[in-house]
């Protein structure tokens, strides 16, 4: 049976009404972000501008977008009422794209872009913009007539942004699909001045996840060309410990700078964990792990697993508490194994099948000996609890092995630009196209 993605014309999403899960209205709809893309490729959505009840206009990632139809959008998460400010390499549809003066590719006839279709991706929450309805003849306030026809985005030309130009849009073009490891590979191996742009040009969340993957010097590099504004954005998008281990290497000043910046249940976690020995379970843990209640279900459980937002050594397992249920929680009654979940039925509750025995680290257990506990369980990742019984957080094996790699390992030719078949010196044109 085929798959049919959700398509929508933006002309019919042009003010309407964003709500949050529970039904409360947010704002209205004022444009969309679109990221243009080298030659025919379509351009991806990068999310919503959306004007909020202060007459303030917000940016609202697609990946927070659930649904768009029966006009109206619904969104899930929290949102970020930081002021929407449009970067270089991104484009605004009804601002930008509207309107346009374009040529059809097989008769280089120019037309006028009345409308743009947007889809949904099968089997993902990106949006890319697919359709392009126009008109054809000259353009002009009282000229309106003309035939009208929607062909696919590659059959224009006219919207794509300059390949030669210094920006990083060609460049990103070529990493696109690159995990975020081999991505900070090619980075650190860039110019600064290179290094900083394609920074600049990447989205929110992409660079988040390329920072925690990036030696600490290009970390400091990075954050540090970046407005204060966004460079906490960053913070609050990467790992609670990868921040709390990036800001350690700020002077105190932009330590306290930044994590003011932050949203204050973000900075709390991030102070938390920098209160801590670096080499400890307390420096090394991460605050985010699947806590659930113990009246939770196995249904629910799975479901909270299946997070894709998740490393799969956090969705390994799950830690069964008393409320609250977010870090430092109440009491720690133990930790559900993800096979467990998978054998005993759905409406199981977690507490009946959770492993109590296995005993949690302090905060203050030293690396060796939580080395020596994943070893020892045959573990992915590890409870750390408080005197009180209380759980602050879970280590995860790949935390652990970052601590115990020699400290120049990720600046390893294994991840340097030869991944990405791209040296620093290649003209961007011929790396975007291929040849």
């Amino acid at each position: 049976m085929a798959v049919v993605t959700p398509r929508v014309f933006v002309s019919h999403l042009a003010g309407i009404a964003v709500f949050d899960p529970n039904g409360d209205q947010v704002g209205r709809l004022r444009d969309l972000v679109a990221l243009l893309r080298v030659g025919a490729r379509p351009p991806r959505l990068l999310g919503l501008v959306v004007e909020v009840i202060s007459r303030r206009r917000i940016f609202l990632p697609m990946t927070r977008v659930t649904g768009m139809e029966s006009g109206q959008i619904i969104t899930t998460g929290v949102i970020n009422m930081r002021r929407f400010e449009q970067r270089a390499t991104e484009t605004l549809v009804f601002g930008e794209l509207l309107d346009r003066r374009v040529r059809l590719v097989e008769t280089d006839e120019e037309v006028a872009v009345l409308d743009i279709g947007i889809t949904q991706l099968p089997a993902r929450r990106d949006w890319e913009i697919e359709k392009v309805f126009v008109r054809k003849g000259k353009g002009g306030a009282l000229r309106r007539k003309g035939e009208t026809l929607t062909v696919e985005w590659s059959a224009v030309t006219g919207f794509s942004r300059e390949e030669h130009g210094q920006g990083a849009e060609s460049l990103l073009a070529t990493l696109e699909q690159l995990r975020p490891a081999d991505l900070a590979g090619v980075l650190h191996h860039l110019s600064p001045k290179r290094r900083a742009e394609v920074a600049a040009a990447l989205d929110d969340d992409r660079l988040a996840d390329v920072m925690e993957e990036l030696p600490g010097d290009d970390q400091v590099e990075i954050l540090g060309k970046l407005k204060d504004e966004r460079a906490a954005d960053i913070l609050e998008a990467m790992d609670p410990d990868d921040a709390a281990d990036l800001l350690s290497d700020l002077p105190e000043e932009a330590t306290e700078r930044l994590l003011t910046l932050m949203r204050p249940e973000e900075a709390a976690d991030v102070r938390r964990l920098m209160s801590y020995e670096e080499r400890t379970a307390g420096g090394l843990m991460t605050t985010e792990p699947i806590v659930l209640r113990p009246d939770a279900t196995v249904a629910y459980a799975l479901a909270r697993v299946r997070d894709p937002d998740l490393s799969p050594a956090l969705a390994a397992q799950v830690y069964v508490c008393r409320p609250p249920d977010e870090t430092p929680t109440g009491k720690y009654l133990g930790l559900v194994h993800f096979q467990r979940l998978l054998r005993d039925p759905p409406f199981a509750l977690v507490s009946s099948i959770a492993d109590t025995d296995l005993p949690p680290l302090p905060p203050g257990t030293p690396l060796s000996e939580v080395t020596s506990y994943l070893a020892a369980y045959n573990m992915v990742a590890a409870p750390v609890v408080d005197e009180s019984g209380a759980l602050l957080g879970a280590v995860t094996v790949d935390d652990v092995l970052d601590h115990l790699l020699p400290e120049d390992w990720r600046e390893a030719e294994l991840h340097g630009p030869e991944a990405a078949g791209l040296t620093d010196t290649e003209p961007l044109g011929k790396a975007a196209n291929g040849s």
